[in-house]
């Protein structure tokens, strides 16, 4: 379809499997094709028949950024606009510079002193505290201390840079998205290691939760521009990703439901005036019963086909509200299915929640499993072979990395 014969849009920001997924969930609402932008064109987005992608080069960076998205806007004037962001560092530009672009996009966004109220270590755990969540105990490491900070909490620690949009940005051997160490000595090594990169932000220092993958969940939620939550999805993962820069990303979820803890995480959304999507990443604590919050993202998360997959179009629920003006009314995602972004073997072979694995192995027979980038309607050879490929090396990437979350 061409994209000027198109009711709207969607204009989708980033390349990752995140925007294929959303690109795709368009394509299945609407049978249109969103235009991508991003730096790269990654192996997700590449290829396709049901997107149209565009290079531009610095579009992360401030001075950039509104310049390349105004030339967008007067190329497709005569068409209503969706903005949406498929990453931290482009949910935050579309935040900052919201007044602007609102003019031109619809923006289903929050305002930036919420964002800064949200997204900022001391204020979000003031939140979790006014709000009554659970999380685990923290604390900052700079630069400045990195030598003499102390924590009153025990070994295995969580240790991860507090800027993710810095850390992107600079390398050392041996770099992780996320590290755990079980000793003075490793902590020790691993905080040199990523300071003596040109990485000089905070770290964040963090107790570890027990249990394996299957103890995690993400929620992924959609607050109408009323403010009022339209739809709520809960995720158990099986089992995340492993390689240095995929841990704690997510490799395959299966829906779940917890009424109480979407009653209270729908109130705390609605009483600090939120809008538009939010994903929230929280472990299970098998030591006293609760769920502990790491972090609200201000985008849907890059697992959240996992509710479209289910049957909740979740971009469906953003057009329909800021382009269609169509009513809604408040959902709680109920259905059981599987996504996956690896093989099955893979899956099977590495998760460690036995009940889990059965319950997966039933969805798969039931036909009730997704991996977001085998889309039929977006079928070529060269796709194929690419994400065949791509798939493949999973085998190779977890024999490496499984459960290595050290320095070496």
């Amino acid at each position: 379809m061409n994209n000027r014969k198109q009711p709207f849009l969607p204009i989708l920001l980033g390349s990752d499997m995140n925007a294929y997924g959303m690109a795709r969930a368009f394509h299945e609402a609407y049978g249109i094709k969103p235009l991508v932008l991003g730096r790269a064109n990654l192996t997700a987005t590449q290829d396709s028949k049901i997107l149209n992608f565009r290079v531009i080069p610095n579009l992360n960076e401030q001075d950039y950024f509104i310049p390349a998205l105004k030339q967008i806007a007067e190329e497709f004037k005569d068409q209503n606009l969706l903005l949406l962001a498929c990453g931290d560092d482009y949910a935050k530009l579309i935040i900052k510079n919201k007044p602007t672009l609102k003019s031109y996009f619809a923006i289903p966004y929050i305002d930036e002193d919420l964002m800064d109220r949200i997204v900022l270590k001391e204020n979000f755990y003031e939140m979790c505290e006014k709000y009554s969540f659970a999380y685990p105990k923290t604390t900052l490491c700079t630069f400045d201390t990195r030598h003499s900070f102390t924590f009153d909490f025990d070994y295995p620690i969580i240790i991860k840079a507090s800027n993710s949009v810095e850390y992107w940005k600079c390398s050392f051997p041996g770099k992780k998205k996320v590290f755990v160490a079980h000793d003075e000595a490793e902590k020790t090594a691993i905080i040199d290691a990523i300071y003596s990169s040109s990485y000089q932000d905070n770290l964040t220092i963090q107790e570890f939760i027990p249990g394996d993958d299957s103890y995690m969940r993400v929620l992924n939620a959609y607050v109408g521009k009323d403010g009022k939550v339209k739809l709520m999805a809960l995720g158990n993962p099986i089992l995340e990703e492993h390689s240095p820069e995929g841990i704690g990303s997510y490799a395959a979820i299966i829906n779940t439901y917890d009424e109480e803890l979407l009653d209270k995480v729908r109130f705390f959304l609605e009483d600090i005036g939120y809008t538009g999507f939010a994903n929230f990443d929280m472990k299970y604590d098998m030591r006293d019963g609760q769920y502990k919050l790491f972090e609200i993202n201000l985008r849907n998360g890059r697992s959240s086909y996992y509710v479209t997959a289910s049957g909740y179009n979740l971009m469906k629920y953003v057009a329909d509200d800021h382009i269609l003006n169509l009513p809604q009314e408040l959902t709680y995602a109920k259905n059981k299915h599987l996504w996956l972004i690896i093989p099955p073997g893979v899956l099977f072979k590495y998760a460690q929640n036995e009940q889990m694995k059965e319950e997966a192995k039933r969805l798969i027979e039931e036909g009730k499993a997704t991996n977001s980038l085998f889309y039929k309607e977006d079928f070529s050879p060269k796709r194929w072979m690419k994400l065949k490929l791509n798939n493949l090396n999973y085998y190779r990437k977890y024999k490496k990395y499984f459960n290595n979350k050290g320095l070496s």
